[in-house]
């Protein structure tokens, strides 16, 4: 990981225009003498401009629009799993392998991606599309096993469904996230059986 995090760096890094106005914007919520507490929310919004990662220069940059030491920003920037140090596919798989996905077959999800994208994790694929990563819980765990593909979820999946999706964006369609087996947000696959009215009431 560490040589993933030196290579392909870009010498120089400054917010766009817009970017800039978004950051200010930000710093602007925090007490006088506190904007340092904007440093996660502004690592996203490098993140955003650059390709979806941020690189070495990112962080400089914005240690000094924070007015804080660098090495802080790159503390917290290496701590948080949701940034990303090194290039990523413009299809970034999160796949989750916690324990309630991993009883549900999140590890078959990682076989897809390791025959579909590319054999180890943070390895983009050889068009450029995608690349992929194990990561811990997601948050939706009755809905295991998912996969979070940039910023949606893609629930209730298996090999199959995966494989489907992976295809879908090799050939530049649209995929649709949600529950792959037609669940409505977290509900019971059987309709609801608690909480009900009671019929003689």
């Amino acid at each position: 990981m560490i040589k993933k995090i030196f290579k392909d760096q870009p010498e120089i890094f400054e917010f766009n225009e817009q970017s800039k106005k978004v950051a200010e914007k930000i710093v602007t919520n925090y007490p006088e003498g506190k904007q340092q507490s904007a440093v996660m929310a502004l690592l996203y919004v490098a993140q955003r401009q650059n390709n979806n990662w941020i690189p070495l220069a990112a962080m400089k940059y914005i240690a000094k629009f924070l007015d804080m030491p660098y090495i802080k920003v790159y503390e917290v920037a290496t701590f948080y799993t949701m940034y990303n140090l090194a290039p990523v596919g413009q299809y970034y798989f999160q796949v989750c392998t916690t324990t309630p996905c991993m009883l549900r077959g999140a590890y078959k999800l990682v076989d897809v991606c390791k025959k579909k994208i590319s054999e180890n994790e943070n390895e983009i694929s050889k068009d450029g599309k995608m690349s992929w990563i194990e990561v811990e819980c997601l948050g939706a765990c009755v809905n295991a096993p998912m996969v979070q593909i940039n910023d949606d979820y893609f629930e209730d999946l298996d090999e199959k469904k995966l494989e489907n999706l992976i295809e879908l964006i090799k050939q530049n369609k649209t995929i649709k996230p949600g529950s792959y087996r037609g669940r409505k947000s977290s509900e019971p696959e059987h309709n609801r059986i608690t909480l009900m009215e009671s019929k003689n009431a």
